[in-house]
């Protein structure tokens, strides 16, 4: 038995294939590293993978991740000598039906973008690739040569041998059973072999990283669901070159085996693990095969691949597999501890995630910043609905049952709701509202007009979707007359202490120090200059602020705040998000409506542009602050929630003679693509400074003043940026952008969209994408291209402007 060592720079906890990946990439950065195992390598889940590696996700930097496992894998073997089972044999997808086939299509596009030659195929091409099967129902397919498929268990045996070589120690048959906290710090792990101090941890024990998280108080959402496949006896025909073939539509997966078939996939009705916690000792263990139901899988695939009616069965495999809410596995350091980090939740995607993922994962704990921007897989996307075990599991199971559906764009889920309710739930439900959700929270996407019959229910589509001209009323009526959103879902807190001021100017690129009743728009940078927060702050009295940012952001953001407080500094912040609804009432009749419900002086003059004031309307207490999303007049409504009822319908009858509407999210996307206004998660994040977002309006960089992120924004600013972030418009109205359509400039690939949709007011499809070139790229040489954007795989002329397609001064919100 190895010698437990008492102290290690960082401490891997769980030796399947993803903690043996941090391990080795630690060890390689020269990391004095010491992974854990209760039982052996890859023991839990990993040894019972399937084992298809592809790379294609919808975002750039997650399919770089995965497309670095490919790199990683093709040279494993040579620096270890472990034979790993990899093979680039390529990977089919094929599409049985036309929505299947845009969908695919637009994937490819995707690839493209990011960097992969996805091929699209006949059915013929891709039966030429593996003739087994049956293509009477197949209209195309998509072929990506550079994925491929590999032994999990041997893979992770050489992640840990490469480890080991690289100066790692792996310990088997230690029992992790608690953690040292202190000051909200891990300080080390209590095993069943004695303690160990650590500076850092990083947890990835699978199935058992949920229980384990626990007891160091960080919540991570998981929950173990049944995951079965079979493998059968040699069949004819049946060759190591094979491909891996997903059929979604059949909702199965195939590889090659031994010259048998692994055949597996994903059922619309998921069997949860439900007898407690997974046990301790649930190594190299199975479930008791379940052929009952296995069976309607079983039978799609026959449909597909006739030639397993005759294959003897080798074995039926019935594993447990951890998945989380929203289908995306999860990495990044916990919010409640600092130094704890955690890599879990891998979905079926862990064996062709690990290496990317264990990169990112080693050099987020050595270095303490996120190597690139990974929102997508951020275990800080998560919140307070997702401390509860029994929503967890509801949809959990639900995200695993649409594994392989069609990912229509803007598509809602639908379990575990209504969960988190404004108090104008019932009333905007009553007058047709229909409701999407984020972080738990109903929220008003758009209304239907109930007086004609229109049902809200949401009509998905890869063209003009069912709500279309629902959110064109919405939209219009914002610039022509007024609208009222229902924006409670905001993320909100206070900042408050005797250096609250000082703490947030180092925090914040732009400049806070301001009287009170300031509004400042800013970005927080990291230490590379990008962009971790977007967000308002406003100033309330001497010591305390506001901040206010999106709905999804708010574990996130407040955890960054708290996180670059300077040490010593008095400045704490409290979330106030479930204390306050908000309404913003936007549009040129908006200081009508508003003046009409209360007594104060709302003209321009006493009531500027980004400035807040406290109101009382219809009797309630308001924090006004004038600010948009939309481009338009207007002022959000901060309204205790016990009030806001009385102020919702105080405003609907002073709006009436001003034709107000109600409006949801869908028409706020709308309006603030027009304008040209950003996303956080998709036009900017950590990857993107405020100079390449066209946000340098926003950093007090002439001030002198030093502020986070102000180092590297004067590097940057020597050399012309590699890239810049530029809008495009098509003038076909019936084409749709949804963002990761490619950009092509003078006919050369140069970026993709970060995001799209539909301008009302100017009649055209609009989005937005960074133009890049690594000579260097300035607001000439983007202006001087000729541009096509490729969507679903076909070229289309766009227009390309760097100011805002609508209203480009901002007149009408200074109005």
């Amino acid at each position: 038995m190895m010698d437990l060592p008492r102290s290690a720079q960082i401490v891997v906890v769980g030796g399947g294939i993803v903690g043996c990946s941090v391990a080795y990439h630690l060890a390689k950065r020269g990391v004095e590293t010491l992974l854990i195992e209760r039982h052996q390598l890859s023991s839990g889940s990993t040894w019972h993978a399937a084992g298809l590696i592809g790379q294609l996700r919808t975002n750039a930097n997650i399919t770089k991740l995965l497309g670095y496992s490919v790199e990683l894998y093709d040279r494993l073997e040579e620096e270890t000598g472990y034979a790993t089972g990899w093979r680039r044999n390529g990977g089919l997808r094929l599409a049985c039906n036309a929505d299947r086939w845009i969908e695919v299509k637009r994937q490819a596009t995707s690839a493209r973008s990011f960097g992969l030659e996805m091929q699209l195929l006949s059915a013929k091409e891709a039966q030429a690739l593996w003739p087994l099967m049956n293509v009477d129902d197949v209209i195309g397919a998509a072929f990506l040569p550079t994925d491929g498929q590999a032994n999990p268990s041997d893979i992770t045996q050489a992640l840990a041998k490469g480890a080991r070589l690289a100066g790692a120690k792996l310990v088997e048959g230690v029992a992790v059973t608690d953690f040292v906290i202190e000051n909200d710090r891990v300080r080390g792990v209590v095993t069943n072999r004695g303690a160990v101090a650590c500076e850092k941890l990083v947890l990835c024990a699978g199935l058992w990283t949920q229980p384990l998280a626990a007891r160091a108080g960080v919540a991570v959402p998981l929950s173990a669901v049944h995951h079965q496949y079979l493998v059968t006896e040699k069949i004819n025909g049946v060759t190591s070159d094979l491909p891996t073939l997903r059929d979604p539509d059949r909702l199965t997966y195939y590889k090659e085996e031994v010259g048998g078939l692994v055949m597996g996939g994903y059922e619309p009705n998921p069997v949860p693990w439900s007898s407690g916690a997974v046990p301790e000792d649930f190594a190299f263990r199975l479930l008791e095969d379940d052929w009952d139901h296995f069976e309607p899988i079983m039978s799609l695939a026959l449909g597909r691949v006739p030639a397993l009616a005759e294959a003897g069965v080798k074995q039926m495999i019935n594993g447990l597999e951890s998945f989380t809410p929203d289908g995306n596995w999860m990495i990044g350091e916990a919010p409640e501890v600092r130094n704890f980090f955690v890599g879990a939740g891998f979905n079926a995607f862990g064996i062709a995630s690990a290496g990317g993922a264990g990169m990112a994962l080693a050099e987020w704990a050595a270095d303490g910043e996120q190597p690139f921007d990974l929102w997508p897989v951020d275990i800080r996307r998560f919140g307070a609905p997702h401390r509860d075990p029994n929503w967890v599991r509801v949809r959990t199971l639900e995200a695993y049952a649409r594994h392989y559906s069609i990912a229509w764009p803007f598509e809602e889920f639908t379990s575990g709701r209504p969960l988190r309710r404004s108090p104008l739930y019932d009333r905007l439900k009553a007058k047709g509202a229909c409701f999407g959700e984020k972080m738990g929270f109903e929220r008003p996407n758009w209304f239907a007009d109930l007086s004609v019959g229109e049902a809200p229910r949401d009509r998905y589509s890869f063209g003009r979707p069912g709500w279309f001209d629902a959110v064109g009323r919405e939209h219009r009526a914002c610039r022509e007359a007024a609208a009222l959103f229902d924006q409670t879902s905001f993320a909100k807190a206070l900042i408050v202490g005797k250096d609250a001021e000082a703490a947030l100017s180092w925090i914040a690129a732009n400049t806070v120090a301001k009287p009170p009743g300031a509004v400042t728009y800013t970005q927080l940078l990291n230490h590379k200059g990008g962009i971790e927060c977007d967000l308002t702050i406003t100033r309330l009295s001497k010591d305390r602020f506001y901040v206010v940012t999106g709905t999804a952001f708010g574990t996130h953001d407040f955890d960054w705040i708290r996180r670059s407080i300077p040490e010593g500094m008095d400045a704490r912040v409290i979330d106030v998000t479930s204390a306050n609804s908000v309404l913003a009432l936007m549009g040129p009749r908006a200081r009508e409506i508003l003046q009409s419900c209360c007594d104060d002086d709302l003209s321009n003059a006493a009531f500027p542009f980004m400035t807040s004031r406290e109101l009382h309307l219809a009797g309630a207490p308001a924090l006004a602050i004038r600010v948009t999303y939309v481009g338009e007049l207007g002022w959000e409504l901060h309204i205790p929630v016990d009030f806001v009822v009385s102020v919702y319908d105080a405003l609907v009858v002073a709006g009436a003679p001003f034709g107000l509407v109600d409006a949801g999210y869908r028409a706020i996307e709308s309006l603030r693509l027009e304008k040209g206004y950003r996303a956080w998660g998709a036009d900017i994040g950590p990857d993107h400074t405020p100079l390449m977002a066209g946000l340098g309006f926003a950093v007090k960089m002439k001030s002198g003043a030093p502020f986070q992120g102000r180092d590297a924004l004067i590097k940057a600013g020597v050399d012309p940026s590699p890239r810049l972030l530029a809008g495009f418009a098509v003038d076909d109205p019936e084409i749709a952008l949804l963002g990761r359509e490619t950009i092509y400039r003078n006919g050369l690939r140069v970026g993709w969209l970060s995001s799209g949709g539909y301008g009302y007011s100017i009649g055209k499809a609009i989005g937005y994408g960074y133009v890049r070139n690594s000579d260097g790229v300035d607001p000439a040489f983007v202006l001087s291209g000729e541009y096509q954007l490729e969507i679903a795989g076909e070229r289309r002329p766009a227009t390309v402007s760097l100011s805002p397609f609508y209203d480009p001064k901002g007149e009408r919100l200074r109005a």
